[in-house]
């Protein structure tokens, strides 16, 4: 039984260095984004909170396979900044793809949101499973 406790300071450490990488993500994220995405969640966006909440599980996919297969906290690290280029990289080419992308979110035009959150969400699921070398 105390074999198992050994594992606990790793669980800690694991788990607070991945959430702080998720709310660092997060931080970027809303910083990156020409929409106020937050004050729109705020006043019922669905959009907005569709495409949030795709960016959010999208970067966590591969964030949690980092975890479960990082050798150590700099290999974690590493992952997850290949896990958010990634999210980068779908934005952009979804900017691209959906023209005045900001005027959509911002009209809470949900079948834009939805479009958005399973393109990022699927990026995460591709990124996740790439990261299980």
């Amino acid at each position: 039984m105390l074999e198992y406790l050994a594992a606990v300071p790793n669980f800690l450490i694991y788990l607070a260095t991945s959430g702080a990488l998720l709310v660092a993500f997060m931080a970027a994220y809303m910083l990156a984004t020409p929409q106020q995405d937050l004050a729109l969640i705020r006043k019922g966006n669905v959009c907005a909170s569709l495409v949030f909440s795709g960016t959010l599980i999208g970067f966590a996919l591969p964030l949690a396979s980092a975890v479960a297969h990082s050798v150590n906290l700099t290999d974690l690290v590493l992952w997850s900044f290949v896990a958010c280029i990634v999210q980068g990289a779908v934005s952009l080419v979804l900017r691209l793809v959906i023209h005045d992308l900001r005027g959509h979110v911002e009209a809470d035009r949900a079948s834009v949101g939805i479009m958005m959150a399973s393109m990022k969400i699927a990026a995460g699921l591709l990124n996740a499973a790439a990261m299980t070398y």
